[in-house]
């Protein structure tokens, strides 16, 4: 080798580096929803900070979410239409009488430490679900039991004559007090669920809401995947469990939720490649993904209602004179149509229609010439001496938009002074739980796709009523729903409460719900549902060519 011949060496080594470095940085980086793709990784957006993950203290969407993916019950959801598919019960029987349901559960069943799930798990869990010193807010939805009722509320204290036996480790019986027509669609929710009882025993205790139980490390489920990460405020991951009964059906190797309140920073996160599914849209983009991007946004009907709750102890909103034209003020024509662009129906009802076949009555429906009489009626014409209504709503953009349009419309079809309050998820729960509020804007996603899981909110010892309203013919009627003979009969005592409900006022019903999100192309198994819920053991990704 001559001695110029080193050197040269060097210059073509140096040069070819360059240009790989050049090439390198010129090459597209891999997005999350790429690396996700190829590794069964999904990313979804999640609204907001979860409050808990205790499948039997929580009570929102937020939570759920994550809880569907780390604890099953003894009954499932299909993934395609929702219906009841075996869970941990891998098949029951019905009593003649359509009162007593016989669970048989799979002998490979484990808690994700490598305990087996026993027919006492669940017997143990809905002791603890209907202890007073909980006060779970979804203790009401086992009150279909017999029993269940008495034992809550202190009338009945031996839990063995509660309608609920362990007949073996492997089978569980629940006794009903009247048949329930939707009782398989009821027991998916996450309130029948099970917990490990020793692992909530070891941090706190059964009758303790927000231990330790639930975080990394301590959280012990039955369900497809484990909780891996909970990085407050940034993200929760859970994995594909080892211990899960049908672990070969779960195709997903993990799941990374996103707790973003802003929708904009969502749909942001979307377009640059860090979420497969969004949880919403902003109002703003909804027209652009239509016309542009079809294929990437997806519309359906969904099982909910955006309704005020009015906290009907709060003194200038005593008179129901007064919420019944405050409801008849909305205009939810110009709601639909002008602010929220996104398939939502005007809503006269809690109840959405098609809820079981249920068509309800439209009993909010009113002119702004009625608003105005009943508002001067109750003495307070063009809103005069009824001072200022606070009206709160959680942070979101589209419920700032919506609350922004009925503060006018109150205002300039009324005269009356409305104040907006915004408030944190968490905070807003509190301000709920606590009746630390005037009107407050909510959302409620049905649990089942029966009127009743809307009417029942509004019973007088729901947890989830949160408005102050009690009305004994009410309570009566839902009793008495429960243990109609047929269908007809049954709608037609809906048919009256909705009624009582319009009549009383303790919500205004605003619009009946659109499911809008945004979903990578990758994602597979991700159907429509009525409940916008998707089974996760069902869903995978697959590569795209982009």
């Amino acid at each position: 080798m001559s001695s110029r011949s080193k050197p040269l060496a060097l210059t073509v080594s140096a040069v070819v580096s360059a240009l790989a470095l050049l090439f390198t940085a010129c090459a597209p980086k891999e997005r999350p929803v790429d690396v996700g793709a190829r590794d069964g990784v999904l990313h979804l957006a999640n609204s907001a900070e979860p409050a808990d993950l205790d499948p039997q203290t929580i009570s929102g969407r937020v939570e759920s979410q994550i809880v569907y993916a780390l604890i099953e019950g003894l009954v499932a959801y299909d993934p395609v239409d929702l219906s009841p598919v075996p869970g941990v019960a891998e098949r029951w029987e019905l009593s003649e009488d359509g009162r007593t349901y016989t669970f048989h559960l799979r002998a490979d069943a484990r808690w994700s430490n490598g305990d087996p799930v026993v027919a006492q798990d669940f017997v143990r869990s809905w002791q603890r679900m209907l202890t007073p010193a909980l006060a779970a807010d979804y203790a009401y939805m086992l009150f279909y039991v017999d029993g269940a009722e008495e034992y809550y509320t202190g009338t009945r204290t031996d839990f063995a004559q509660v309608g609920f036996r362990a007949l073996d480790a492997r089978t569980v019986e629940i006794r009903l007090k009247e048949r329930v027509a939707f009782f398989l669609e009821l027991i998916c929710h996450y309130a029948w669920y099970p917990v490990h009882v020793p692992t909530v025993e070891k941090f706190g205790g059964l009758e303790r809401k927000g231990t330790a139980w639930t975080r990394v490390g301590n959280f012990v489920g039955n369900g497809p995947f484990v909780l891996e990460e909970w990085r407050p405020n940034q993200r929760i991951t859970v994995a594909k469990s080892p211990t899960y009964w049908d672990r070969d059906t779960v195709r997903l190797n993990r799941i990374v939720y996103y707790p973003v309140e802003n929708q904009e920073t969502v749909e942001r996160m979307f377009r640059t490649g860090q979420l497969h599914v969004t949880d919403s849209v902003p109002l703003s983009k909804i027209e652009t993904y239509r016309r542009d991007h079809p294929e990437l946004i997806h519309i359906h009907p969904y099982l909910g209602t955006m309704y005020a709750r009015v906290n009907i102890t709060t003194p200038h909103l005593r008179d129901a004179r007064v919420r019944r034209a405050l409801a008849y003020a909305i205009d939810r024509e110009v709601l639909t149509t002008h602010v929220n662009r996104s398939g939502k129906i005007p809503a006269y009802a809690i109840t959405p229609p098609g809820a079981g076949g249920f068509v309800p009555p439209e009993g909010f429906r009113g002119t702004i010439e009625q608003a105005r009489a009943l508002l001067a009626e109750a003495g307070h014409p063009g809103g005069q001496g009824l001072g200022r209504i606070e009206m709160l709503f959680p942070t979101s953009e589209n419920g700032r938009l919506i609350a922004e349009a009925i503060q006018e419309m109150w205002r300039t079809q009324l005269g009356v002074d409305v104040q907006l309050v915004n408030q944190e998820w968490k905070v807003y729960l509190d301000s709920m739980n606590t009746l630390n509020y005037q009107i407050a804007l909510g959302v409620w996603i049905g649990d089942y796709p029966d009127p009743y899981t809307f009417l029942d909110l509004f019973k007088s010892n729901s947890g989830n009523n949160r408005t102050g309203f009690s009305d004994t013919e009410y309570d009566r009627l839902l009793a008495e729903a429960l243990a109609a003979p047929d269908d007809a009969r049954r709608m037609a005592i809906y048919t009256r409460l909705e009624e009582i409900l319009a009549e009383q006022a303790p919500l205004l019903p605003v619009y009946f719900y659109s499911s809008v999100e945004l979903i990578h192309p990758s994602v597979r198994g991700w159907h429509p549902t009525i409940l916008d819920l998707h089974p996760f053991k069902h869903v995978w990704l697959e590569p795209v060519a982009e």
